[in-house]
């Protein structure tokens, strides 16, 4: 699971705004070098419409893609995230969509656990979740998250969408890196102990 995170807890804004993200150089790198590493994503509609809106439409054919948190600026990091989110696959999983139209995309009405587990063990590379408060959330009480990496930014919005929600117990975790980029994010990974 990543996110991006404001220094008082939340992952979007009220409006489910990110506009609040502080860029950082050194973070789209490490993003760039390790999205190798995934063959499928788990969304919600929201963050699968917001993904679908930008990164499906990114390419073209310079070596850069607009930059997604510096409007007019570009990005060959980027690039690489772009070229890999339009390959891989995508499950999205919504009760109000009709149809999902970007290439390898698959609508999936219920988030179901055994299914999620069934997936994990399966052959390939590692499956992750962006954004989605209420699929890291299902996730999380299921016990099927084996990584957090949260990029917290140096932002209090004083309201906005927590990232966890309607969980019946608390889950503890082990801390597995802290990187402090020179933006003033921090990058916090995490492992549930088990």
């Amino acid at each position: 699971m990543f996110n991006w995170l404001t220094a008082d807890g939340y992952f979007a804004g009220a409006d489910g705004n990110l506009d609040w993200v502080v860029p950082d150089d050194e973070q789209a790198r490490r993003a760039a070098a390790t999205i190798g590493e995934v063959d499928t994503v788990l969304f919600g509609r929201r963050t699968y419409q917001r993904f679908e809106r930008f990164w499906r439409n990114a390419l073209d054919d310079s070596g850069t893609v607009p930059d997604p948190h510096r409007p007019g600026e570009r990005s060959r990091e980027h690039r690489i995230i772009a070229v890999a989110l339009n390959a891989i696959t995508k499950l999205v999983f919504s009760r109000t969509l009709s149809e999902v139209t970007w290439r390898n995309a698959r609508l999936l009405r219920e988030l179901d656990p055994r299914a999620v587990e069934a997936m994990k063990r399966e052959p390939g590379k590692d499956m992750i979740v962006f954004g989605s408060g209420s699929i890291v959330s299902q996730l999380t009480a299921a016990g099927l998250i084996d990584e957090y990496q949260l990029v917290v930014c140096p932002v209090f919005l004083a309201g906005g969408q927590p990232l966890l929600s309607g969980m019946a117990a608390s889950v503890k975790l082990e801390l597995l890196e802290a990187t402090r980029y020179g933006s003033g994010d921090v990058l916090l990974r995490y492992a549930p102990r088990r």
